[in-house]
């Protein structure tokens, strides 16, 4: 059940467009017309892998999310599973399946998401952020936040989807702001989704139940987030670690917290936020998903 906590990548993509390909797709991101309708942006506690191939109530609601949404042209992917020096994004075109999970039936590990990349929007995101800050990959690709969650959020994998990394080594207020960024995506039919968890400490993970009633410090720490997020107090959210003993144990460290950021600081004035889901997992994991406009 253990995994890496760190994951660097060493191989680095250039985009490679053809010039043709390359004026088209710049007529297109720059033309008034390419506004569609306008995209929610999602947080999914994405909880165990077994997921992907399990059938409860966690994996019923994210079918049914599924079949709510207006259909997007792509879909970006901030997963608490791909974690670097740097921020990058994937631009394959057939984006390769990463089995980054240790010890679980050989049935997961026969799961195939066969979606398209979307290197075109990951150029688009290149050009969005101010700094130049976001560099291009071509070694990653579905890691099991993102596959774990799409099998069954969007079964048919015909939707463009790639994934974009977070840089472990930034604060929060860096990985807020980067995100404010990426704003314009979603009026561009692009569908932000962030897959980590509320609370995630695996060294408190009562594996023996997935229905095990949860832990105090658990309940606490999720209700103060669903609290900050009603209030729309991103400020508390970046700096929950003032939130005492509970965040401690909540948050040991940042992965699973940080695609919550990502996903309030896309939130505009007019979004509300609901909750497709809200329960634990294992005592101790916050399978809370939030679903902004």
């Amino acid at each position: 059940m253990k995994r890496k906590t760190f994951i660097k990548i060493t191989g680095l993509g250039i985009l490679n467009l053809g010039l043709m390909e390359l004026n088209a797709f710049g007529k297109m991101i720059n033309s008034e017309g390419t506004d569609f309708e306008k995209m929610p942006v999602l947080f999914i506690g994405h909880g165990s892998p077994m997921n992907a191939i399990e059938d409860n109530e966690f994996t019923w609601m994210l079918k049914k999310t599924g079949k709510s949404l207006p259909r997007p042209k792509a879909i970006l992917c901030i997963s608490a599973h791909w974690l670097t020096d740097n921020t990058f994004v994937n631009i394959s075109r057939n984006p390769k399946m990463i089995y980054d999970m240790y010890g679980f039936p050989k049935e997961l590990y026969e799961v195939d998401y066969p979606s398209k990349g979307s290197p075109e929007t990951a150029q688009m995101i290149q050009k969005l952020v101010s700094d130049d800050s976001i560099l291009a990959d071509n070694e990653w690709g579905y890691d099991h936040g993102t596959w774990a969650v799409m099998q069954h959020l969007f079964p048919q994998a015909d939707i463009p989807l790639f994934q974009m990394s977070l840089d472990y080594h930034k604060p929060m207020q860096y990985h807020y702001e980067l995100a404010q960024e990426l704003v314009s995506l979603r009026q561009k039919g692009v569908l932000i989704v962030g897959s980590g968890n509320i609370t995630h400490n695996l060294s408190i993970f009562d594996m023996s139940d997935m229905n095990a009633k949860p832990l105090d410090w658990a309940l606490e720490f999720d209700s103060k987030v669903k609290y900050a997020l009603e209030k729309g107090d991103h400020e508390a959210l970046i700096n929950y670690n003032k939130w005492g003993s509970a965040a401690k144990l909540a948050v040991p460290e940042p992965s699973h917290y940080l695609p919550l950021i990502y996903a309030i600081a896309l939130q505009e004035n007019d979004d509300d936020i609901t909750y497709p889901y809200e329960g634990f997992h294992y005592a101790s994991a916050s399978m809370r998903c939030v679903r902004i406009g």
